[in-house]
């Protein structure tokens, strides 16, 4: 387990990472630049990798990939996708961090009180209140008082988010065969 751990670890610091890097950049097709960024698409990976690890390594486990994420996820982004002379990007850091602990550990709490219902019914649940308490958290706590149309663009990345996190469904079926499953 030591090496899926270290493997799950970083991957979720590298969505903290893509995801916080990317969020700077609405998407400019078909008028989408007031509604989306491209932090979106990326995001959901994040509560696919909780829900995996919660599933088959418990709550505990979940939280320890949450906190190394963080970590991760924060050091890069401040080494490399932080402009500390644009207080924007300062707040989206402080943004990304705040939403991202609150949301994961959330998810993972929601995650474990439905672990015994059909295999869908935790992932999305857990996954779509995580999404939406990110996305408000992140996007107020960023854009608010910017003149940036944050509540437009929370509406939009949230709208993706749940998309995506029902897509994400596939892989976390596919891969639950692959995992084993804690008894809770």
């Amino acid at each position: 387990m030591n090496k899926l751990f270290l493997i799950l670890s970083f991957l979720m610091g590298a969505v903290v990472l893509a995801s916080n890097y990317l969020v700077q950049y609405p998407i400019k097709y078909y008028g989408l630049e007031e509604v989306l960024t491209y932090g979106a698409f990326s995001y959901p990976i994040a509560f696919l990798i909780t829900d995996l690890t919660n599933r088959s390594y418990g709550k505990v486990i979940a939280r320890k990939i949450v906190y190394i994420g963080f970590v991760i996820g924060i050091i890069f982004t401040l080494l490399f996708s932080t402009n500390f002379a644009d207080l924007i990007s300062v707040r989206i850091a402080i943004g990304s961090g705040t939403a991202f602990l609150v949301a994961q550990l959330l998810d993972v709490q929601i995650f474990d009180k439905l672990r015994k219902k059909k295999w869908f019914v935790a992932p999305l649940t857990s996954s779509f209140i995580g999404s939406t308490v990110d996305t408000f958290l992140f996007f107020s706590i960023s854009f608010y008082a910017t003149g940036i149309p944050w509540i437009t663009l929370s509406f939009g990345d949230l709208a993706v988010k749940i998309f995506v996190a029902l897509v994400m469904l596939i892989p976390f079926r596919l891969l639950l065969g692959t995992l084993k499953t804690v008894k809770a």
